[in-house]
């Protein structure tokens, strides 16, 4: 019974863990996109958006490790980590593009990684 008992908290606590996860990830994308503008705006705005990047990046990195501990100890399911697997891609190839200065598709994935990281925050 204590087993069950202590699983089902581990679970739960995974769980509010990957969900601070994603929260952090869509924060980190919304302040992009302001980064962005202030880009275009300021002349401070590319240390700025460079900076976020990074930030943004380790909040992709936070969310696959907690879609794994959210998965492993509490025997949940795997998908949250193909679903943040899924995005720390997204963000490798964002961050690429965002070198590479390829606006025509670094402006859209953006906004697709912003749409997709907010209905995750949904689900959970």
């Amino acid at each position: 019974m204590a087993t069950q008992e202590t699983a089902t908290a581990s679970a739960r606590r995974g769980s509010s863990f990957l969900r601070i996860a994603i929260a952090l990830q869509t924060l980190t994308l919304f302040l992009q996109a302001v980064s962005a503008g202030l880009l275009l705006a300021s002349s401070y705005g590319e240390t700025l958006h460079s900076a976020g990047a990074r930030v943004m990046y380790g909040a992709s990195m936070l969310y696959v490790l907690a879609a794994v501990l959210a998965w492993k100890p509490g025997g949940g399911s795997p998908r949250p980590v193909l679903h943040a697997s899924g995005f720390l891609v997204l963000a490798s190839v964002q961050v690429v593009l965002g070198i590479a200065h390829v606006p025509s598709v670094h402006v859209p994935l953006g906004v697709l990684m912003f749409g997709l990281s907010v209905l995750a925050l949904a689900r959970r």
